[in-house]
Formats: structure tokens, C-alpha cells, sequence
């Protein structure tokens, strides 16, 4: 791995699992320890170091909800969290693994710096420069986020109206004023060749659907198509098929779930965006097939969905749906 990811460290609050050998762990007791122990749901996230790249599992009340990932700790992308799961080897012989606990505004931050474009410095600003970088903040009233890359240690501040309001330190302060800290960190990081970037306010972070969410709406559709040409339902693989690809644009979680291509990689995608986009599709689909005599699309998610209903119903499914299902 380049070194730049090798030996990338972030705040916390503390240490869960210090960074151990991957080899000493087993990560899927690891990542659902919270479902066994409620003291174990905390906000945090897990970093693993592996041979080609480095992944950033964020966690919210002891669960996964969101995943990036990056082969040189300048590029980041986001990824599925069963994606970034599946790159973790059940037997690694290599790599290395961290789990800690940290502020939600950390991780929102951590995530925006991964995925978000960051805010340009005006071109006249002279570079490493502390006292012009500062002075440039106050003068805009910048509200927003400053991330300082120091010695391989991510900084995160906030600053509301020109000033620092609050930071996440990979190392303990030095100073009690933020002022003074945030200082102090950037003409370390500039005498050492750091970084300084800037960002709007980071959203909240995003929660991805999680993979058993996005695994029951495939069977969902899939259970609903075939039963449709069971029943004599003529061209209901087609008609599916095509509104799926109709509604890609609008609904691009779409994309990952074609009924013709097997072990599709899932969509980055939030539960909300998720549910809209079934629900679309099951619109589409049921208004355009020809149902069998006595069938109705209220009846046929009703049978098909029965046995997962609450699943689907704390997922917002059948909110989007035009139609009342009867239980």
C-alpha cells in the first residue's frame, strides 16, 4: 500500500480495538458485537489496512451504515457496504485493522472529505501560508469544514463565521484555545509538506440500505415477476425489464437490478431512495402486465410480501406504493 494510506490516522475518542493484525480478528463478530451487547453500540469506525487499498467502515449505534474506500489516501470513493465487506479476506494473512470510537459530526466529516468535492483556495492566496490562510477564512466568514493533514494525522475543524468552533484531533491538543491549536497544526503541517482543504458544512452521514434490505427487495421483484408468468402473465419478464430500464434515470439504484444478470454488485444508496425506486418499478411493472383473472397488485405484494412485510414496511415500501396493501 502507498504510504500515504499506510500510515493515515484519524481523531477519536478512544480506542476500541487499537490497530492489530487483521489476522488476530474476526471481523464479522467484530461488526455485529452490537446485536449481543448494548454496550457495544457506539459511533465510531473501523479501518482496515489491506495489501492494495484502505477501507473506512462508519458505524452508527454498533451498526455498519456506510462504507469508502481508497488505493493512494488522496482518492476516495464510496462503496457498498457488502462490497466493502467482500474485500476483507475470511483468512488474511496480511493486513491490519482499527476499531474507534468517535463523534457522529467526526464521521459526517471523515465522509464528506472522502466523497464530497472540497472548496478551491482563491488563486492569490499564497500558499502555506498560516497567517494568510486564517486571515482569508475570517475575511469570508467562512462557515464550514477545515481538514489539516499533519505527519499523516487527519485534523477536522469546524469554523462558524471566520473562527474555529470546534476540532477533531488525531493527537491530543496542545492547547486549550482552538485558535491556538488550529495554528499550531497548520504550520506543522505546512513545514512538512501537510495538506489544508476546506468544505461546506458536511451533512449528516448518509446511512446506506443495508445489504439484507437491498438482497430481500431482488427476491421481492423477482418472487413478483415470476410469479406473474406462472399465472400466464405473457411478456411480465419484458415488461419488467423495460420499465427498469425507463426509470434508471430517475431511480438509478435501478441499475443494479437486472432480472437477467446474476450476482450484480449493489447500489450506494440510502433506504428512502431505495424504497422510491421499488416502489416505481412495482408500479410500472403491475400497471403495464395483463393480470391473471382475480389478481390485483394489492393482492399479489400482499402474498409475495407477507412474510417480510415488516422488513419492508419499517423501510418505507409500502408508503410509496399506490396502492393500500391488505394484511
Amino acid at each position: 500500500m502507498p504510504v500515504a494510506a499506510a500510515y493515515l490516522r484519524y481523531p477519536k475518542v478512544r480506542a476500541l480495538l487499537p490497530r492489530t493484525r487483521l489476522a488476530y480478528v474476526h471481523l464479522q463478530n467484530l461488526l455485529t458485537d452490537a446485536q449481543r451487547d448494548r454496550a457495544a453500540r457506539v459511533y465510531g469506525y473501523v479501518v482496515i489496512w489491506l495489501p492494495d487499498q484502505l477501507l473506512v467502515l462508519y458505524m452508527e449505534e454498533g451498526e455498519v451504515v456506510n462504507a469508502t474506500a481508497t488505493a493512494d489516501g488522496r482518492r476516495w470513493r464510496a462503496l457498498p457496504i457488502s462490497e466493502a465487506l467482500g474485500k476483507v479476506p475470511s483468512a488474511a494473512e496480511y493486513g491490519e485493522i482499527c476499531f474507534h470510537e468517535a463523534d457522529d459530526e467526526q464521521l459526517a466529516a471523515m465522509f464528506a472529505s472522502h466523497v464530497l468535492p472540497e472548496i478551491a483556495w482563491p488563486p492569490e492566496l499564497p500558499p502555506a501560508n498560516t497567517q494568510a490562510l486564517l486571515g482569508n477564512l475570517m475575511a469570508t466568514m467562512f462557515d464550514g469544514l477545515l481538514e489539516i493533514v499533519d505527519d499523516d494525522g487527519v485534523n477536522y475543524v469546524v469554523f462558524q463565521h471566520g473562527l474555529p468552533l470546534r476540532g477533531y484531533f488525531a493527537e491530543d491538543p496542545l492547547a486549550s484555545d482552538a485558535m491556538t491549536q488550529v495554528r499550531a497544526l497548520l504550520d506543522s503541517a505546512f513545514r512538512r509538506g501537510g495538506t489544508a482543504r476546506r468544505w461546506d458544512v458536511p451533512p449528516a452521514l448518509v446511512n446506506q440500505a443495508a445489504p439484507a434490505l437491498i438482497a430481500a427487495y431482488r427476491d421481492l421483484m423477482g418472487s413478483v415477476v415470476q410469479h406473474l408468468a406462472d399465472r400466464g402473465a405473457n411478456g411480465a419478464f419484458s415488461v419488467a425489464e423495460h420499465a427498469r430500464q425507463m426509470l434508471i434515470r430517475q431511480h438509478p439504484a435501478l441499475e443494479k437490478f437486472s432480472l437477467s444478470l446474476p450476482n450484480q454488485r449493489d447500489p450506494v444508496v440510502d433506504t428512502p431512495a431505495l424504497s422510491a425506486a421499488l416502489a416505481a418499478w412495482l408500479q410500472e411493472t403491475l400497471f403495464h402486465v395483463h393480470l391473471p383473472g382475480g389478481e390485483t397488485p394489492e393482492r399479489l405484494i400482499a402474498e409475495l410480501a407477507r412474510g417480510r412485510r415488516h422488513l419492508f414496511q419499517a423501510a418505507g415500501l409500502f408508503d410509496a406504493l399506490p396502492w393500500t396493501i391488505p394484511w
